[in-house]
């Protein structure tokens, strides 16, 4: 076997391990942002008390669910995600912010959450620049 062949195989399992990570991740976060779209979606009592303290009106809270499933969805999606979870970043950016500066909580979750999501993001760059049609 020659160099380049063993690095071409190097590569691609290194290409492949990086797929199942991005993977795991893609599906643990899918799962999370779903669970909580749900949960806003079917007027958990938390999440009606939550939104009430936020102050945006409870129409905002199916606003944020049906983005938070419609995320999850695409996490799962191959083609669409990169972007959903670009979507995320921005989402999870913003609950950080409300949990910090409007409900004076500390957005631990939030910033663990949006981590991964940036991790999916730069992980999957290629097909986010391929649903925007960038080269």
């Amino acid at each position: 076997m020659s160099t380049t062949e063993s690095i071409t195989a190097a590569q691609k399992k290194t290409g492949r391990g990086k797929n199942i990570a991005l993977w795991v991740a893609q599906v643990l976060l899918a799962y999370q942002i779903g669970l909580g779209g749900v949960l806003k979606l079917i007027g958990d009592p938390t999440m009606v008390g939550m939104f009430e303290a936020i102050g945006a009106g409870q129409w905002f809270r199916y606003v944020v669910a049906v983005i938070e499933i419609a995320a999850a969805i695409g996490l799962l999606v191959p083609r669409l995600t990169g972007v959903a979870a670009l979507g995320l970043v921005g989402l999870l950016v913003c609950a950080a912010g409300t949990n910090a500066f409007v409900l004076g909580g500390p957005p631990i979750i939030e910033a663990v959450l949006l981590v991964i999501a940036g991790l999916v993001v730069w992980g999957r760059w290629s097909r986010v620049k391929a649903f925007f049609g960038a080269k």
